[in-house]
């Protein structure tokens, strides 16, 4: 099975990880930063660390790097997930969750990925009031969140974020999206 690789923020990756994990066709779905490349090793791993990009002072954004089957998913069909489940017109922010790390954005792999979302956010465009902001760059560097952050949702269902701020993307999901979601 060939796979591909897309990296996207679209707020807390907290958020994004339990409606990207929902999908058919996705086989993997990891939490971290993307920026640019660090020569400092903050986490051992030379990336930052949660606590150094939650600060805002970073040039880092929390995204999700997803791997996927394209024979199982369309990467269209990812967009449009993507885009409706977060706000793309807020610069520096998803709800209550503020600061740059927050930014809406699409780290492509592909020029072909490039080119789809360019062309998938003119499609969307004029369904919203204000202008779409989300960034949408080439993937430089991607770093793993620490630990503690994969599957966040799958290990703390009933944590008061998750219950406030998840659990409304997830019904939102299993609703507009239902012939996309794992059987």
């Amino acid at each position: 099975m060939d796979t591909e690789t897309i990296v996207l923020g679209g707020g807390c990756f907290w958020c994004t990880e339990a409606v990207f994990g929902m999908l058919k066709g996705i086989t993997s779905v990891e939490p971290g930063y993307a920026g640019p490349v660090r020569s400092a090793a903050s986490n051992g791993a030379g990336g930052p660390t949660y606590e150094e990009v939650s600060t805002g002072k970073t040039p880092y954004i929390e995204v999700i790097k997803i791997e996927y089957n394209p024979d199982q998913i369309a990467f269209e069909e990812i967009l449009q997930v993507f885009f409706e489940t977060h706000d793309p017109t807020t610069p520096n922010r998803q709800g209550n969750d503020v600061g740059p790390q927050y930014h809406s954005a699409v780290f492509y792999m592909t020029q072909r990925q490039k080119e789809k979302t360019e062309h998938y956010i003119k499609l969307v465009a004029k369904r919203y009031a204000k202008p779409i902001v989300t960034i949408m760059a080439p993937l430089d560097t991607f770093y793993k969140a620490e630990d503690y952050h994969q599957k966040y949702y799958e290990n703390h269902k009933d944590a008061g974020y998750c219950v406030v701020v998840i659990d409304p993307k997830i019904e939102k999901v299993q609703t507009k999206f239902a012939n996309l979601l794992k059987e």
